[in-house]
């Protein structure tokens, strides 16, 4: 094997971030290319704690896939609450433990609206950040999210930005199952 062969032992630490549409259902996209490897897949997601039909789908898969909510609903018009706090601090901690115990087994790592998190103090930058350093070595992380931290971009490896171009919500049209939600 040459030194230029690609190291398929070490994962990468991807962000998806931005105002456009995109950045969890690209997240969803690697889980489901993952999974479709054979790989096991944590999809943990901040700030939503309500059925969307993400989460419905993931569960069919769920001999690879495992979802977590650490939300109770999406509080993005109001501030949040101390329950929204404790819940986000709470996933956190579970995958601090897990990189801990060297992934459980997970190859792949999703922290669906962990930069929204931060950005609403749910739980602070430097504790991402701290999450990002402790990843396993092989294991892939992804963290979506708008209004991502310029230190989170930084520790990356992988940036995207979903940029908004054009979207019929401006026109009024209200959020769809199975396309928007």
């Amino acid at each position: 094997m040459s030194s230029d062969a690609p190291d398929w032992t070490r994962g990468y630490i991807h962000v998806y971030t931005g105002d456009g549409k995109g950045k969890t259902t690209a997240a969803l996209g690697l889980a489901l290319r993952a999974a479709g490897a054979g790989l096991r897949v944590f999809f943990a997601q901040f700030v939503k704690g309500m059925r969307y039909s993400e989460v419905a789908a993931l569960e069919r898969l769920s001999d690879l896939v495992t979802v977590r909510q650490y939300g109770r609903s999406c509080f993005i018009r109001r501030e949040p609450e101390r329950e929204d706090i404790d819940a986000a601090r709470a996933g956190l901690d579970e995958i601090r433990a897990m990189f801990a115990r060297g992934g459980d087994g997970y190859r792949l790592f999703v922290l669906d609206e962990a930069n929204i998190a931060t950005h609403f103090r749910l739980f602070s930058v430097e504790d991402l950040l701290d999450l990002m350093n402790r990843k396993p070595r092989c294991a892939e992380l992804v963290i979506t999210g708008r209004k991502a931290d310029p230190r989170v971009l930084e520790r990356a490896d992988l940036v995207t930005e979903m940029r908004e171009v054009k979207h019929y919500y401006a026109k009024g049209v209200e959020a769809r199952a199975g396309i928007e939600c």
